[in-house]
């Protein structure tokens, strides 16, 4: 026992109950096998603690489709007692993020070509909630192996985009020691999370440090009610001052690649720091968006943006109250006019952006635009 044995563990009170089977009811005599590339539909309902459907449970359904178990040994390391072989049954095929509405819910997914291609028993688990209930539940008579031998081809890999913190991030931008990564993943048949040890996980590189290779499985979430999307959000910690490298590479359910690298840079100091400050277009003619990237996250600045030309005549100003979700500003916006309204002329100008923070922190830096007319 971990933990006081006299307390109760909070098991949601309601059921999830799974009713077909790509369009097979599961009361049938047979149900239809899930075969390696096959698409695959999954229908139910969340239940009362009577069996009666709740028709007014509107949330979101958690479900996680796993392979056959399999045979797992300890490591022997507690003599004189032997190890020990158990089953468990740890590769997800599928693991997503579906809306129940009216207690209803339907999900679809391509089983990937990684399971094990011998016939046995999967497992469906589920989790519902609806923001004031919850409820749980499985399914264990479904049948998985084999493979699809119709299944179209699929020879392009997953598109990826690999950021620090969100998606503002900009490779060779600044962050704080303890960073996160974010990436945006799509596939048109799905992403491979199977985790069976063949070469086929998602993985990060640090610094290019295969030895020390993180394993993202796990760290996959699935957008709401698609297989071909979702997003990877992973925790890096007490990272070293300077330049540091991040590739990852994922994997779909074809087994087909895709590997990308970013670069960013660990801040020294604990004072305020701006970098890759930049315009958007660049040069411009009518309209353009400033950026700014900070070394302190998720914080509100005061920011000063000024225009001068080239001999030094202030030109505009821009004050402005902007915040960080991550380490890059949201856009702050200009139409290439001058203080009184005029339109600028055109040619090469200088800018300043001066940043202040609540607890008075600041810093500068000057950049170039060209305005076109």
């Amino acid at each position: 026992l971990i933990g006081d044995p006299a307390v109760q563990l909070n098991y949601p009170q309601n059921n999830i109950v799974t009713t077909e089977v790509n369009n097979v009811p599961v009361t049938a005599s047979s149900s239809d096998t899930l075969r390696a590339l096959s698409y695959v539909t999954i229908k139910g309902y969340i239940a009362d603690t009577a069996g009666n459907q709740m028709s007014g449970f509107n949330g979101i359904l958690y479900p996680t489709v796993f392979d056959k178990a399999k045979s797992i040994t300890t490591i022997g390391n507690d003599p004189p007692n032997p190890p020990f072989t158990f089953l468990l049954q740890k590769s997800v095929l599928y693991h997503g993020k579906v809306s129940v509405v009216n207690g209803d819910f339907q999900f679809s997914f391509i089983v990937p070509r990684d399971i094990a291609y011998q016939y046995g028993i999967g497992r469906i688990s589920y989790y519902a909630e609806d923001g004031q209930t919850d409820a749980a539940g499985f399914y264990e008579n479904v049948i998985i192996g084999g493979s699809n031998t119709s299944a179209p081809a699929d020879l392009a890999g997953p598109e990826v985009e690999l950021y620090l913190n969100d998606s503002n991030f900009v490779s060779g931008s600044m962050t704080d020691g303890s960073p996160q990564i974010y990436a945006i993943i799509r596939d048109s048949n799905g992403v491979n999370t199977v985790g069976n040890g063949i070469g086929h996980d998602i993985v990060a590189l640090l610094d290019e440090e295969s030895d020390n290779a993180i394993v993202l499985n796990d760290y996959y979430q699935a957008d709401l009610n698609s297989y071909k999307s979702g997003k990877i959000l992973y925790p890096l910690s007490d990272l070293a001052p300077g330049k540091h490298t991040l590739s990852l590479k994922v994997w779909d359910v074809y087994n087909n690649s895709t590997t990308v690298k970013t670069e960013f840079v660990v801040a020294e100091s604990e004072g305020l720091e701006l970098d890759h400050v930049l315009n958007y277009p660049n040069p411009f003619t009518t309209r353009t968006s400033f950026f700014i990237g900070y070394n302190r996250c998720c914080t509100s600045y005061d920011v000063m943006i000024q225009v001068f030309t080239v001999s030094g005549k202030l030109v505009k100003t821009i004050n402005q109250r902007v915040a960080a979700e991550g380490y890059r500003s949201e856009a702050i916006e200009w139409d290439g006019r001058d203080d009184y309204g005029d339109k600028i002329g055109r040619g090469v100008y200088i800018y300043r952006v001066l940043a202040r923070t609540e607890e008075g922190l600041t810093a500068e830096k000057y950049e170039k635009l060209v305005i076109l007319n």
